[in-house]
């Protein structure tokens, strides 16, 4: 079944509320324990989603118990789920404040690198961790950049949910978004669903940490979280039959509210294919529908055109969806490195090298 349908009419959700048992999370100064703030905020989700028919949702744990990261990914995979999403608390040595959401991939920051490792390390709290993992290393940059590659494949739908809780946060929550970002975390490995890992804010910043300890607080961001999923879901029900959620949807002002990083695999071009004719026209927006940037190449007997050029693969993806917009519905993304056309599943892979 698609990743995209729901099974038995309804949308299968599946809430993982970060840690628990004998691992409680981030250590603080304040008391505040992200184990227990987790799993507030994942019940409460959970109970506004129950109250929708069109949804199912399933809990990884409902208590103060150890969950493995193997099988919080099993228990999604073998509900056949439509999401998961795993809700978690950050933390730092300085007042460091506001809401993160991480999709699955090989692109890392230093920063980013930082919260998979953190995020990651749980695994050696588990018994024969050597042989459940395949010999990961958390401390590895290469281990969790390895992981991201098998979700690749749900990854914008991903980002389209990630954006959306994102925006919540700001605008419904009033909360500070330190943005999308991705990273390569275990818990989102073998997930055969769009998924994403929520830090729903610093437990060692005093003002956040209250906030995130209080009833309330809990409230805003459970609430924050349901509607983006809501949300999401009518998306998908909207576009059934299109085998794509549009990015058209996510405004700029959103995006730059949201002051999000930008998807860039440096090395790499990205270009929008349009159309491939015999005919050597001029590349001017009069002959391609009002499209400007418009580029061309000659292989053999054939001309192929391409709108844009980026590095940015959201912003080519926001590119192809503009040129479906004007008609050319066939368009795909293709990925260049060195002036040369490379398959685009290995630039994406290759740029996390």
């Amino acid at each position: 079944m698609s990743p995209l349908q729901a099974q038995d009419n309804k949308f299968v959700v599946v809430l993982d509320a970060g840690h628990g048992g004998h691992d409680p999370g981030r250590p603080t100064e304040n008391g505040y324990k992200e184990k227990d703030i987790a799993l507030k905020i994942t019940l409460l989700l959970g109970a506004e989603l129950e109250k929708n028919d069109d949804f199912k949702v399933i809990y990884t744990r409902k208590t103060d118990v150890f969950v493995t990261l193997k099988d919080r990914a099993k228990i999604a995979n073998k509900a056949d789920a439509d999401l998961f999403v795993s809700i978690h608390c950050n933390a730092h040595h300085s007042q460091a404040s506001g809401t993160e959401t991480f999709v699955l991939g090989a692109k890392n920051s230093e920063r980013n690198m930082a919260v998979a490792k953190a995020e990651n390390e749980v695994i050696f709290l588990e018994d024969n961790y050597e042989q459940h993992y395949e010999g990961f290393d958390p401390s590895s940059p290469e281990s969790t950049i390895a992981i991201g590659i098998e979700q690749e494949v749900y990854v914008e739908q991903s980002i389209v949910l990630a954006r959306k809780i994102e925006d919540n946060f700001v605008n419904k929550a009033k909360r500070k978004s330190r943005g999308l970002k991705q990273a390569s975390l275990w818990v989102m490995h073998n997930t055969y669903m769009p998924s994403v890992l929520i830090e729903t804010g610093f437990i060692t910043n005093k003002t956040e940490g209250a906030f995130l300890n209080s009833k309330s607080g809990q409230v805003k961001i459970a609430n924050a979280i349901k509607d983006a999923i809501v949300d999401y879901k009518k998306e998908l029900d909207d576009n059934v039959g299109s085998g794509i959620l549009g990015t058209e949807k996510l405004d700029t002002e959103t995006v730059e509210t949201l002051e999000n990083l930008p998807l860039v695999y440096e090395g790499i071009t990205f270009k929008v294919q349009i159309a491939a004719s015999s005919k050597n026209l001029a590349t001017k927006p009069y002959n391609f529908k009002g499209l400007s940037e418009i580029s061309k190449v000659k292989v053999g007997k054939l001309y192929k055109y391409f709108y844009g050029s980026t590095s940015d693969y959201n912003k080519v993806k926001q590119l192809q969806e503009e040129a479906k917009s004007k008609g050319y519905t066939s368009s795909f993304v293709v990925a260049y490195k060195n002036a040369e056309q490379i398959d685009l599943a290995e630039a994406l892979k290759s740029a996390a090298n």
